[in-house]
């Protein structure tokens, strides 16, 4: 099997074939995750919570990011491997490039950026200089502060309407790959539909082209479980065979289920 790549994506959202993404933050579960054939990897900022300990993404810093990306790497993993930019990272087109520019080094062959339209510029530039770029939208955790907590997005007309909008907007900027997180499930399959590029749920329902969880979070490992977790570790003898569980899952479509997803 050669590596997996945004053009794999491509081609299974035109095929109709659900892909499965699953993040990592170290050498050995990079090669699990590759072992049990998930096509990505995303070197999330959520190591804020489930490895330093913190409440909320916000303190992670670039220096982070580079580190566990160069750690997912050094698997070698045939999985296309995603890296978060975290917190502030992307505030001016400068900062943006510099940053972006060091998880690439650090073995990135995507970065991924939350917030809507406002990022249009800063993903043109990325991309017409060599760099892809997977957006993240709906619950956007990065935003906890503003949003006042965890919550549902994209609830009410107006809401979904500017998701929507911004989605199509930030394809036309350039975007590779789009992630869709908390938001009602008939609003993330229309997305899903109308964009060209691969878009990527969790907790967004079985209407996207690819799901994505938190690896602590589908095995288990974590205090508090949201909503559009399931355990994939019960019954299961090994971690490798948890992971194995929740990638067939998906692959099968028994994954999420109606309790998994909003309305």
């Amino acid at each position: 099997m050669g590596k997996f790549t945004i053009s794999t994506l491509d081609k299974m959202k035109a095929a109709g074939e659900k892909f499965v993404c699953i993040t990592a933050y170290d050498s050995t579960f990079s090669r699990l995750i590759s072992e049990v054939g998930a096509e990505a990897i995303l070197v999330g900022d959520s190591l804020g919570m489930v490895l330093q300990g913190h409440d909320s993404t916000i303190p992670v810093t670039v220096d982070d990011m580079a580190y566990h990306t160069e750690c997912v790497c050094r698997a070698e993993p045939q999985c296309l491997i995603i890296a978060d930019m975290p917190f502030m990272s992307y505030t001016t087109p400068e900062e943006t490039m510099a940053n972006a520019t060091m998880l690439m080094q650090a073995g990135a062959q995507m970065v991924k950026m939350e917030g809507g339209v406002w990022l249009s510029d800063s993903i043109s530039m990325l991309v017409e200089r060599g760099i892809p770029v997977c957006a993240h939208q709906g619950l956007t955790p990065q935003s906890v502060n503003t949003f006042g907590g965890f919550k549902v997005q994209g609830r009410t007309p107006k809401e979904a309407k500017s998701i929507l909008a911004d989605a199509v907007e930030i394809q036309d900027a350039g975007a590779s790959l789009l992630v869709l997180e908390c938001i009602p499930a008939h609003l993330a399959e229309d997305i899903s539909r109308k964009l060209d590029i691969p878009v990527i749920g969790i907790g967004a329902g079985a209407g996207t082209d690819g799901q994505v969880l938190v690896m602590h979070d589908l095995l288990g490992l974590s205090d508090h479980t949201p909503r559009f977790v399931q355990n994939f570790m019960d019954g299961q003898p090994t971690i490798k065979a948890g992971l194995q569980a929740f990638v067939d899952a998906v692959k099968d479509g028994s994954f999420p289920r109606e309790e998994h997803t909003y309305s």
